[in-house]
């Protein structure tokens, strides 16, 4: 296959992916909203874990969970991606349970950016100077949200970007792929998971009951739901880069944005359009400046 070919084919995948995050699954995980995210989330975990440990049987890739799991050093720094990438779904699912989705896709609109600062100050990569203003910007717009509104600090969105560029940050670390790091993740969580769902159940707190498959299945789905856009997108990060899969992302966070708004009927103040404004502006700065240097 020639490189245009790889190429186009990523700019597909992970378009396909960054679809699916943001209006696929927000539509989902909206649906089963009314089990409590609580719950959600724990199946959203339990059944990602399932999934992996079927697709690493179906193809035999134990021999790489088996050798990576060898080396402390990656244990260690999965265990805590393994909480990072928790917390980021127990929030983000919080947010579509409350409707905060908005709330959300701030928090994903600043992430690659965040991304890009952490990279600049751990690893010391290159930070263009529009790069550098970009960032100014994006922690401009952080702080003018903190200071408008002191009694509703964004805390959804920035625990949803920090989250994930944190993750991001602790995966460059370790040379792992991507669905055996996550499924050594998922095990560090489950016994916490299934733990949980124990006490929800001896509570009658569930909705996942076996007197009803139909409702059962669709709980199942959380872990392809999971799974499956992972997949697609860090499959064309590999086929195309890092440069236009960043550019590609921006399709996740702008769905969740005009669903929040246009069909969830989500409050946008004009504390948070201000912010966003300023957003928006350091998202084509930074887009211009890969495009430019690509």
């Amino acid at each position: 296959m020639s490189n245009n070919n790889n190429f186009n084919k990523g700019i597909f995948l992970t378009a396909a992916g960054s679809f699916w995050w943001g209006l696929i699954g927000v539509i989902y995980f909206k649906y089963i909203a009314f089990a409590g995210h609580i719950e959600v989330v724990i199946h959203r975990s339990l059944w990602t874990t399932v999934m992996l440990i079927f697709t690493t049987l179906l193809f035999s890739r134990f021999s790489k969970l088996k050798k990576l799991i060898k080396i402390k050093k990656n244990i260690l720094i999965l265990f805590f991606s393994g909480i990072l990438i928790f917390t980021n779904w127990a929030v983000w699912i919080y947010a579509v349970s409350s409707d905060r989705l908005i709330d959300a896709s701030f928090g994903y609109f600043i992430m690659p950016i965040i991304s890009i600062f952490l990279g600049y100050f751990f690893f010391k990569e290159y930070l263009s100077f529009k790069g550098k203003i970009s960032v100014v910007i994006v922690f401009f717009s952080i702080l003018f949200l903190i200071v408008s509104n002191f009694n509703s600090i964004p805390w959804v969105g920035l625990i949803v970007a920090f989250s994930w560029s944190f993750y991001n940050l602790l995966r460059k670390k370790i040379e792992v792929e991507t669905d055996i790091g996550l499924l050594i993740e998922s095990l560090f969580i489950l016994p916490v998971i299934l733990i949980a769902f124990y006490f929800i159940v001896q509570n009658n707190f569930n909705d996942f009951s076996l007197s009803n498959p139909k409702l059962m299945l669709i709980f199942m789905l959380a872990g392809p739901m999971t799974v499956i856009p992972l997949y697609l997108y860090v499959r064309g990060v590999e086929l195309c880069g890092l440069g236009p899969t960043g550019m590609i992302f921006y399709i996740t966070p702008t769905l969740q944005f005009l669903l929040g708004f246009f069909i969830y009927n989500e409050a946008l103040n004009l504390e948070k359009l201000i912010s966003f404004i300023f957003i928006w502006i350091a998202v084509f700065i930074y887009l211009k400046d890969i495009y430019e240097n690509k």
